[in-house]
């Protein structure tokens, strides 16, 4: 009985040490491996029409901007063998960005952001792996950023700037908020707006001076990315779309663990006093550390309307004294397209434009051909053209003008719809068509020698025909002349006898098949005027001709 009781308490005493000894092996691991910033998203510069891409709007000497932006993420940062989850360190983490700026100079931008964790739960792994959050709340790291404009303008096709974030080590590492070292992120952006078509680029570089590790997935530096797509609706105020961001560890580029990638889709509303509201959902798309199964994004932010952000220089020498002027008259502000023009002088207050003298086209989009297509959404700015629903074509020529099929530069008639011809001169032209004072004939109508007689046969059918045809397509045409002519073959008064009778027959011809009597009539000339020589048989054959003369 004595050694039953011996060898119980030997093995009591051997169980708790290896429970002392697993706690303390757990708990030496957990100080070795502290914690890390795990967010992947970074919320955008406050002013700026997106969640996470910039939309560069650089504009006014000392223009300020504040908000503030709230972020749930759901699972950011869980352990895994496979696909099974079996740790959440980080399971539920709610963040809430303060964050102001300001832009210089119409070019330099200066801002803050301070993320506070409200809430934050989680489990600890096992050995190996990182603990639960030690707190619900505290701070994050502080971001200080700044961005210089290289070209372009808000609201314009292509704006681009490159700028620098750095992360000072305000958080904490057992709260997931920082890496407890300084961190940057150099970074190129472009933005612009087509249309009703919104985007925003960004390539960065994120530079950690501490690297991690976590289930064998190493934490680094990185290379990383933002592209953000959407449309402008309801007189522009509202912009709607999708947003991706992505990053991969330089240290093992696009392994699954190190290459968070994650899906947003965001609207923001601007009102005319600077005010803007946005809302946003998004998931992560690929299970890298710090894509979450589900973010939720809130934002309240206010940016100095654009018109309004213009103060005086400091230390401005008083003005001389003057007579006492008469109270000023108050002028409305607002200035819904942010251009720098009032809304009361714009004529387009809802799309950016430029001053103009002209009423009519102050505050509009400049159209240097005069086309009524703004230069914006004209893919052929100096060359007057048609509006189309591609804007490959949009404000460029018509390529071909009467839609037969023969390109303008190919066409002979161009105007006038006709078959193609191996001939260059014919190709593209009808039978008969007008230009300038003239209806043209492709084909002459020939008579029975010395008569007054036409020729039957399809030829002359299909000539005479296509007179018929502009006479009956063209009302406005009050008076036509049909004009007889001969070659200089025989005598002078009978050639103009004979030219007058042949002028007679084509219009007898017209009118018995349906042209009016009164918008025509008959003229004969002989050989005068002739329009080629008449010492070849090619040239008297030439001569030998009816012509159409658009009289009124």
């Amino acid at each position: 009985m004595m050694q039953s009781s011996k060898d119980s308490l030997r093995f009591g005493v051997i169980g708790l040490a290896a429970v002392v000894w697993m706690t303390l092996a757990r708990s030496a691991h957990a100080q070795s491996q502290p914690g890390f910033a795990v967010g992947s998203f970074e919320p955008s510069e406050r002013g700026s029409d997106w969640f996470a891409g910039e939309s560069l709007d650089l504009r006014g000497k000392v223009r300020p901007a504040f908000g503030v932006v709230g972020d749930y993420s759901y699972r950011p940062l869980v352990v895994r063998s496979g696909n099974t989850i079996f740790a959440e360190p980080l399971k539920d983490q709610m963040l809430v960005h303060l964050g102001g700026g300001v832009v210089l100079y119409d070019r330099l931008r200066l801002s803050l952001d301070l993320p506070i964790q409200v809430y934050a739960d989680g489990t600890s792994a096992p050995i190996g792996a990182f603990a639960g959050p030690a707190h619900s709340q505290g701070v994050g790291d502080l971001r200080v950023a700044g961005d210089v404009r290289l070209f372009g303008t808000y609201g314009g096709p292509a704006t681009a700037a490159i700028g620098v974030q750095v992360w000072a080590p305000t958080g904490s590492r057992d709260q997931y908020t920082s890496d407890g070292s300084v961190r940057l992120r150099p970074r190129a952006m472009i933005a612009g707006d087509v249309g009703i078509l919104a985007y925003a680029v960004q390539l960065s570089v994120g530079v950690r001076t501490r690297s991690e590790e976590i289930s064998g997935n190493k934490l680094g530096t990185d290379l990383g990315g933002v592209a953000s797509l959407g449309v402008r609706v309801a007189n522009r105020r509202l912009l709607v779309g999708p947003e991706v961001l992505a990053s991969t560890v330089l240290d093992d580029l696009f392994a699954k663990r190190t290459t968070p990638v994650e899906a947003l889709l965001g609207a923001h509303y601007a009102f005319d006093d600077g005010l803007r509201l946005g809302a946003g959902v998004g998931t992560g798309l690929a299970s890298g550390i710090g894509a979450p199964q589900f973010r939720a994004l809130l934002s309240v932010e206010w940016m100095a309307p654009f018109s309004q952000a213009k103060p005086p220089p400091p230390h401005a020498p008083a003005p001389p004294p003057r007579a006492p002027a008469p109270p000023p008259v108050v002028v409305p502000q607002g200035d819904r397209d942010h251009d720098g023009i009032v809304d009361r002088d714009d004529a387009c207050p809802d799309v950016p434009g430029v001053p103009s003298t002209d009423p009519k086209k102050n505050g509009c989009p400049p159209d240097t051909d005069g086309d009524g297509i703004n230069d914006i959404e004209d893919a052929c700015p100096k060359t007057p053209g048609i509006r189309t629903n591609n804007p490959a074509t949009n404000g460029c020529p018509d390529p071909d003008r009467d839609k037969d099929g023969i390109p303008n530069v190919d066409d002979a008639c161009p105007d006038e719809p006709g078959p193609r011809d191996p001939d260059p001169a014919r190709s593209g032209c009808p039978k008969a068509f007008v230009k300038g004072s003239e209806i043209k004939i492709l084909d002459q109508v020939t008579f029975k020698t010395g008569s007054k007689e036409i020729m039957p046969g399809k030829a002359n059918e299909d000539v005479l025909q296509g007179v018929l045809s502009v006479l009956k397509t063209h009302p406005k045409i009050a008076k036509v002349e049909v004009q007889g002519y001969t070659d200089n073959v025989g005598r002078a008064a009978v050639n103009k006898k004979l030219s007058a009778d042949r002028a007679a027959s084509v219009v007898a011809w017209l009118v018995a098949h349906g042209a009016a009597a009164s918008r025509l009539s008959s003229r004969g000339f002989g050989s005068e005027k002739p329009v080629d020589s008449n010492q070849t048989e090619g040239g008297r054959r030439n001569n030998r001709r009816i012509e159409f003369h658009i009289v009124k």
